[in-house]
Parts: structure tokens; sequence; C-alpha cells
């Protein structure tokens, strides 16, 4: 014979493995590859973005002076990754190859870059890690566009 305490540790284990099923198959209001919102990823990827990518992107995600003028060398310089750059008009997906594989990555014949290709250098996760906290900068209009924008590439 079953006791009652059995019953109930049962029933409550078999509702708790419910509720875990439910929570995993919420929705999530997370569009693309990116988690601007999850803090951890946010902090490694400030710590990741100041050890490789202020020396050309700025401290404040600023970038060059005169980042749309390309400079003797031919090259454009290092655009921000705020809002008044550019980032923001590719998705995730652009954003990750571009960090990961250079213009190559998205192109054909690719002109040359000062873009550093971080293959071999960054983790898959800490390029998505960087993405994510320069996102997270974003005011909310442009995180939504942003967000519009992966919607559409997926």
């Amino acid at each position: 014979m079953v006791s009652r305490k059995t019953v109930l540790v049962t029933g409550g284990l078999v509702l708790a493995g419910i509720a875990a099923v439910m929570m995993l198959a919420q929705p999530t209001d997370a569009v693309g590859l990116l988690t601007p919102d999850d803090a951890e990823v946010v902090a490694l990827g400030q710590k990741v973005y100041a050890a490789q990518c202020t020396a050309c992107h700025g401290a404040r995600l600023e970038g060059q002076p005169n980042w749309r003028i390309r400079g003797e060398n031919g090259l454009l310089p290092a655009p921000p990754h705020d809002a008044t750059g550019h980032t923001w008009h590719h998705d995730d997906e652009t954003l990750f190859t571009l960090t990961k594989y250079g213009l190559a990555g998205l192109m054909e014949n690719a002109p040359p870059t000062s873009m550093p290709i971080y293959e071999g250098v960054l983790s898959d996760d800490e390029i998505f890690a960087v993405l994510s906290f320069i996102k997270s900068t974003w005011p909310d209009d442009i995180r939504q566009y942003h967000d519009q924008l992966n919607a559409q590439s997926e």
C-alpha cells in the first residue's frame, strides 16, 4: 500500500516537472542571437570589449574621428558602436560573421579593412557577449529596430 506521504511527494514532483516544462516552453521577447538583457553575458562582453575593441572603437563605443572618410592608408577608420554609428543597421548574424571572419566572411573580393579577424582569438561565446554588451548600450528605440531587423532575417 502506498503511503499518503509518497503520493504527496510524487504529486509535488509531477507538478514541479510540469511547471518547469511550461516555463521552458514560454515564448521570450528575445529576437536574434544576442542577449543584451543577460547581465552575466553583458559583463563578460564588456570585459572582452575593453581588452579587444577599445583601442579602435573607443572606451565609450564612440569610434574613431571621421569614421566615414578613408584615411591616407585607404582604409576607413573604426566606426562607432553607439547609437551614432551603423552597427545597429546589421542583424546579429551579420555582426557575428563580420567580427569572426571580417568582411571576407560576408562578400567575395572584400576590400581591405583594418578590422581584425577574431576567429581563433575569441570564442563564439565571447563574440556574442561583446555584441550583446554593445547592444545593451543602445536606446530602447534602436534596440527595438534591431530586434525587428533580426526578426525579418530569420
